[in-house]
């Protein structure tokens, strides 16, 4: 086995290696939003950033329909949304909206013409539906929702876990249009006995027998009206990367059920078995979903998103100057309670301070919220923001820890420097 300084060469060689001879890819001919040309990154003078934990230098990397976004890894395309741009509105643009692939057999070509949608399984009626059927289908749906990476902020974890080595963000919130996954259901028919539905996208292992990335959903969530099948992000349509030309939305559920690509759906009459299900994408079976370092413990997939929250406006170690108001900026979200209250501290969480909620897009979106801060005297502060849900539910002062780095919601600290 390769030590880990070996390792580290190893990925880095095929990094460059890779970006190198993708810029000798010609553009593939499609249609429209349906190319991916050249999807590697611009790496001629690459910029960096550092992120707060151990081995966080990252270069900054340009993608096809992407502004210059942290790289994570090239192959697959994992790329990570600076926290400043988050402090730009409460909808992430799509040129900055993080990328998240579980295999490098992605598509860069979909002609939306040829391109069908299938529905069977445990149903009356098996579809192959084009994009214009699922337009004619029913009125159109829109919802402003986040999706959060599972291991957003995995680089965090002490002690370490294996992963990609996120900082906090691997996540995004757009507002997303498509129709009702259950109108497409109903149209199929689903049979009595059914008790879940898989999603497949075109994304695949690229050589041997890898397993297919395919996720599910319980029968009664796939109908419950909020989880739908997207088209357009932002308003216009996918970017590529984001899934074009149809993604799988689950309001309040981790990015991992979003499946991108969507190509088969299969109504189930027994519990999905796959790898992505009942191997991957779990976590403790207990109220934290936490455990000790070097316990085991039962283990359940990952569903609903904790509260989280987030200055925006500062990054750790700027400088401000004492004496003078800054306005505090952030945002705070949810599994889709809503959030309904945020609090900031200016020394370590001794004393709170309530925070002014920004207006409501509904209760999967990021909630902005603004307060106002006067560092008294130079010196060294350190800001916490803490939100609550509308159920009680918050955030812990110390972060929970388990063996995949998922779920992190610690209450974060920003630390600033008057002068």
């Amino acid at each position: 086995m390769m030590n880990k300084i070996q390792r580290l060469h190893l990925e880095s060689e095929q990094r460059r290696r890779f970006l190198g001879q993708a810029g000798a890819i010609g553009a593939l001919s499609a249609l429209g939003g349906g190319t991916l040309s050249a999807f590697a990154a611009d790496s001629a003078n690459p910029a960096s950033v550092t992120l707060a934990f151990a081995n966080g230098k990252r270069e900054m990397a340009t993608f096809p329909q992407k502004r210059p976004l942290i790289l994570q890894t090239a192959r697959p395309p994992q790329l990570e949304t600076p926290m400043r741009v988050f402090n730009e509105g409460i909808l992430t643009p799509n040129d900055a909206f993080f990328v998240r692939y579980h295999w490098s057999a992605i598509p860069t070509s979909i002609d939306p013409r040829t391109y069908r949608l299938k529905i069977g399984g445990n149903v009356n009626t098996p579809l192959a539906l084009s994009l214009d059927d699922l337009k004619a289908m029913s009125k159109a749906l829109q919802i402003i929702a986040v999706t959060q990476c599972s291991g957003n902020s995995r680089g965090f974890s002490m002690p370490r876990v294996a992963g990609g080595q996120s900082g906090n963000g691997a996540m995004g919130n757009a507002r997303w249009t498509g129709v009702p996954l259950k109108a497409v259901l109903e149209k199929a028919g689903v049979k009595a006995g059914s008790m879940q539905v898989s999603f497949n996208g075109l994304d695949h292992p690229p050589v041997g027998n890898g397993p297919d990335f395919i996720k599910a959903l319980d029968i009664d969530h796939a109908l419950d009206g909020e989880v739908m099948l997207a088209w357009q992000m932002n308003d216009v349509d996918l970017p590529m990367l984001n899934g074009y030309p149809l993604r799988l939305i689950v309001p309040g559920y981790y990015g991992t059920y979003w499946v991108k690509h969507l190509s088969d759906i299969e109504v189930l009459d027994k519990p999905f078995s796959g790898f992505w299900m009942n191997t991957a994408y779990r976590i403790p079976d207990n109220d934290c979903a936490c455990i000790t370092p070097g316990t085991t413990s039962t283990m359940t997939p990952i569903r609903r998103y904790n509260v989280r929250s987030f200055i925006t406006s500062l990054s750790d170690g700027e400088k401000i100057k004492s004496g003078q108001s800054n306005t505090l900026r952030g945002i705070a979200f949810d599994g889709g309670y809503g959030i309904t209250g945020v609090a900031i501290s200016s020394d370590g969480g001794k004393t709170w301070q309530a925070a002014k909620l920004g207006e409501d897009f509904g209760k999967y979106s990021f909630r902005e919220w603004t307060a106002i801060f006067t560092p008294p005297q130079a010196g060294i502060y350190e800001l916490k923001v803490r939100a609550i849900n509308r159920i009680g539910q918050s955030q812990p002062m110390d972060a929970l820890w388990n063996p995949s780095g998922y779920m992190r919601n610690v209450v974060e600290t920003t630390r600033v420097v008057a002068i």
